[in-house]
């Protein structure tokens, strides 16, 4: 999954591809490196990022979704959104799956916009309010945490009659270091092996801080951690540098003869 930030305040990227041209230009660019789903971002959620409306982010995205359909067909498109009015839009506009960063508790109405749309969604780990998202808290058990909460809203989205689900256990939102850095060891035993396991640690900080070094930086530890959390059954990497990743990926398959 390659990263499209329609943004002008990402941490990492902000203001390089929201215009129509530089959006098609580096979808096309990921496509080719090989990202199989582009990741259109509306709005930064990085910590004193900009809040949006969900009208602000649908101007914003306008007919970005359309148009990256157009010219690359093949491409697979998730709307990282956490407004149900949003991936309405999205849906209309062609999009393929819904990534909520909430898990459907900064919009009352977003399960039943799943729902409604029938799209494959991801569930995201994340603290309950928009307000308190990076605040960092201190669990006794990361991953029993983690797994406490993806039970509670799976039997959610199932009862809505929700079934493809896949799982993000939100990476760089409200964790400590130690806590991030032992969810990457316990990968295998996050989201009961019942539903895919996604992955999005690229350029984030409890990688490149303790380092002391800058988020374009620190790739080849990125890298490394990659294959750990892919020996570990991940399906799908979130990546900015999908050329990078697409050879790890190719790496790993090739040693352990699958994919």
């Amino acid at each position: 999954m390659g990263i499209l930030n329609l943004t002008p305040d990402s941490f990492s990227d902000g203001g390089k591809f929201n215009s129509e041209k530089s959006a098609l230009e580096h979808a096309g660019k990921l496509l080719k490196e090989g990202a199989e789903i582009i990741d259109i971002g509306p709005q930064s959620t990085r910590p004193n990022a900009e809040f949006l409306s969900s009208k602000e982010e649908i101007q914003r995205i306008g007919k970005m979704i359309s148009q990256i359909k157009k010219e690359f067909p093949e491409a697979l498109i998730s709307l990282d959104t956490f407004y149900a009015e949003t991936v309405q839009f999205g849906f209309n506009e062609g999009i393929d799956l819904i990534n909520d960063i909430s898990g459907g508790q900064y919009d009352d109405k977003m399960f039943d916009a799943v729902a409604e749309t029938k799209l494959p969604y991801i569930l995201m780990h994340v603290n309950p309010s928009y307000e308190t998202m990076h605040d960092k808290v201190k669990f006794e058990d990361i991953t029993l945490e983690v797994n406490r909460y993806f039970s509670k809203k799976t039997n959610e989205l199932l009862e809505k009659g929700v079934k493809d689900i896949i799982l993000d256990p939100g990476f760089g939102f409200g964790k400590t270091v130690e806590d991030q850095m032992k969810m990457i060891g316990e990968t295998h035993y996050l989201g009961f092996g019942k539903f895919p396991l996604l992955i999005g640690i690229s350029r984030k900080s409890f990688i490149y801080k303790p380092l002391g070094k800058s988020p374009l930086d620190v790739n080849e530890e990125t890298q490394n951690l990659h294959r750990r959390v892919l020996e570990q059954g991940a399906k799908i990497l979130r990546v900015h540098d999908v050329a990078e990743t697409a050879v790890t990926i190719r790496e790993f398959c090739k040693k352990n003869k699958k994919c």
